[in-house]
């Protein structure tokens, strides 16, 4: 059911790699952004654990993501809600008011320990769909399932580390340019367009009477190559901070995030 076959190497497989590298990069630093911000109304000895139990949640359902996947991958109908929730995620971030971070803190004061928990594992549900999801998308229609889901295996695993390794890279990216938000999510919405598309396609062998579209390979490609490059342009005219500042946030909210998992591997996920 779950059977991996490594895809042929070819020039639209490294672009698919090198897409899920820069959406994972950046929904990663966001994630974990997000959950840094979420546990600041704690009192101070019990931040730890919380953040403790959100990273943890978020590595739990990174791996039960990469599984339902294959689900999405042979069904055209849960591709269908897949494509509608690409697409919403997309507008809604573009038509949403205030900041990531006040919302996200604001969403969380007031909470008590365990609400805040089960806040941030909800948080985490969010982003790891949203990259999953963008990964089932990415795969050519015709490939078979056993290499999507191995690239879908592969967009899992290198989200899990990036979230570590290169977190402090993409935060850093974030915090100076938050703009390349909205390359991030204009990117999203454009991959949602390319799934409805082909769920359509296989809608209408099974329905006949289901309206069917074709998005060509290079059509698709160019746009996904236009929206990073002009998007990348645009964000980087208006930094938000300096790169010293931009670079000191980025390292201290890893800091936080390493000092959690040092604590959680010592027994001691509440500070003491």
């Amino acid at each position: 059911m779950f059977g991996l076959e490594m895809p042929p190497l070819t020039a639209e497989t490294w672009a698919i790699l090198g897409t899920l590298v820069l959406l994972e990069g950046l929904l990663s630093a966001d994630n974990a952004l997000v959950l840094a911000v979420m546990v600041r109304h704690l009192a101070v000895n019990v931040q730890r654990k919380a953040l403790a139990y959100g990273i943890g949640g978020a590595v739990v359902l990174r791996i039960l993501g990469v599984l339902l996947a294959s689900f999405v991958l042979e069904y055209w109908w849960l591709r269908a809600f897949g494509a509608l929730y690409l697409a919403y995620l997309a507008v809604s971030h573009f038509i949403k008011k205030g900041h990531s971070e006040e919302e996200a803190e604001g969403s969380a004061r007031g909470r008590g320990f365990w609400p805040t928990v089960v806040l941030l594992n909800l948080t985490d549900l969010a982003f790891s769909v949203d990259s999953i999801l963008a990964g089932v998308a990415l795969i050519p229609a015709g490939m078979p399932r056993e290499q999507g889901l191995t690239i879908v295996v592969i967009g899992g695993i290198v989200g899990l580390i990036l979230m570590r390794f290169a977190a402090t890279i993409f935060l850093k990216l974030l915090n100076k340019y938050p703009a390349f938000d909205n390359v991030a999510y204009a990117l999203v919405g454009w991959i949602a367009v390319k799934l409805g598309i082909e769920t359509l396609e296989a809608a209408h062998e099974v329905f006949p009477a289901v309206p069917t579209l074709h998005l060509p390979t290079p059509l698709f490609w160019g746009v996904m190559a236009a929206i990073a490059i002009i998007g990348s342009f645009i964000a980087t005219r208006r930094p938000a901070m300096s790169e010293a500042e931009a670079g000191a946030r980025a390292e201290a909210i890893v800091h936080q995030i390493d000092e959690t998992v040092a604590d959680a591997a010592d027994g001691r996920v509440d500070g003491r």
